[in-house]
């Protein structure tokens, strides 16, 4: 993770520079932006594999669901905005995002069922700063996929072993289930999602 300016900037500010035409991501913590790390092959393939799994879920079950290209998640606490790895967006309810048309931001818990982002070396704002804002922000599910057991033991075990977590929020709260090997994720927002952890972490090489 990589400090781009050294001051802090609104969400305004940040939004009217960001992206630009260089293909690099950035992101904004507390007004701070931020330029992510470049993704490796293995991290877009489980980023590729789960949005395929996901999109087929969705449209079996009809859901007017798609998963966007390049869009931020705002919390409207805070001057952050992030861009996650899969992030399901609830198309009926963008109508009432206001940054949605202008600037593909959105900030309401309604258009947001599910976001997914895949662990890479900077863990740490996926276990922690993310998993608070999201929490915050109400975002109904929030999976932390750490195919590469790059992330804290405390999160992760000892030894560390490439796990799932799977965060689905009852009253304000995170109630957090992990997954690693053979098991079967369990998710309340597709619930019928036939999917075990070890094929996520092969990149949908199924045996």
């Amino acid at each position: 993770m990589t400090q781009v300016l050294g001051k802090v900037v609104t969400f305004d500010e940040f939004v009217a520079k960001y992206p630009d035409n260089t293909g690099q991501r950035y992101e904004l913590y507390d007004g701070v932006v931020i330029e992510m790390p470049p993704p490796t092959g293995d991290h877009e393939e489980v980023i590729g594999f789960l949005a395929t799994q996901i999109t087929l879920e969705y449209s079996r079950l009809n859901l007017r669901y798609f998963i966007p290209k390049t869009v931020f998640v705002k919390p409207v606490e805070n001057e952050s905005a992030y861009s996650p790895d899969v992030l399901i967006l609830n198309q009926p309810n963008l109508v009432n995002e206001p940054r949605w048309k202008k600037e593909s931001t959105v900030t309401q818990t309604a258009s947001i069922p599910l976001i997914i982002e895949v662990v890479s070396t900077n863990w740490r704002d996926d276990y922690l700063k993310k998993y608070a804002d999201y929490e915050e922000m109400g975002i109904p599910e929030y999976w932390i996929v750490d195919y590469a057991a790059l992330g804290g033991r405390e999160f992760i075990g000892k030894p560390k072993q490439p796990t799932i977590l799977v965060c689905c929020l009852e009253e304000g709260e995170y109630r957090i289930s992990k997954f690693r090997g053979d098991d079967r994720i369990e998710s309340s927002i597709f619930p019928e999602l036939n999917l075990t952890a070890e094929q996520i972490f092969c990149a949908g090489t199924v045996s």
